[in-house]
């Protein structure tokens, strides 16, 4: 693998992809026979276990350098849209199919992409809208049943 394509962020975000896709079928299995938030809970030690293990064979967790207020208010906040997040997303695993419950929670893809130009000012093209509007027409279609 070159360097070009580690350094890529499309690279990242198809594992990213990946990786969710592998989350959801993994997660509908673990969530079966126990309360949807213990189960988020322990997979969320498990991320922070990882994620520690990880800084530390690196040897980014004893030199995090500087983290402003602003950094530090905003990744609160992003935290706890995730946690709740996944509250959420367990709980519909519990009650529901991955296979639909899965295409609502990419959703998330759609609502990114406003809230990015509401929030953030950005812009997508006209292919990027494109794309943006068949992605929330193709998870309602095999999300809602008629």
């Amino acid at each position: 693998m070159s360097p070009e394509t580690l350094s890529s962020w499309q690279f990242w975000a198809v594992l990213s992809a990946v990786f969710a896709a592998l989350t959801a079928i993994f997660a509908k299995i673990g969530v079966e026979d126990i309360n949807s938030d213990l189960a988020t809970l322990i997979r969320t030690v498990i991320v922070l276990i990882t994620l520690a293990l990880i800084l530390f064979a690196t040897g980014k967790l004893s030199h995090p350098g500087p983290v402003s207020a602003k950094t530090l208010i905003f990744l609160l906040l992003s935290g706890l849209g995730t946690g709740a997040s996944w509250l959420c997303y367990f709980r519909a695993l519990k009650l529901g199919p991955a296979t639909l419950v899965a295409p609502i929670d990419k959703l998330s893809v759609v609502l990114v992409a406003l809230f990015g130009v509401v929030f953030l000012g950005e812009r997508p093209s006209l292919n990027g809208w494109l794309g943006i509007v068949l992605i929330a027409a193709g998870a309602v279609l095999i999300a809602f049943k008629r």
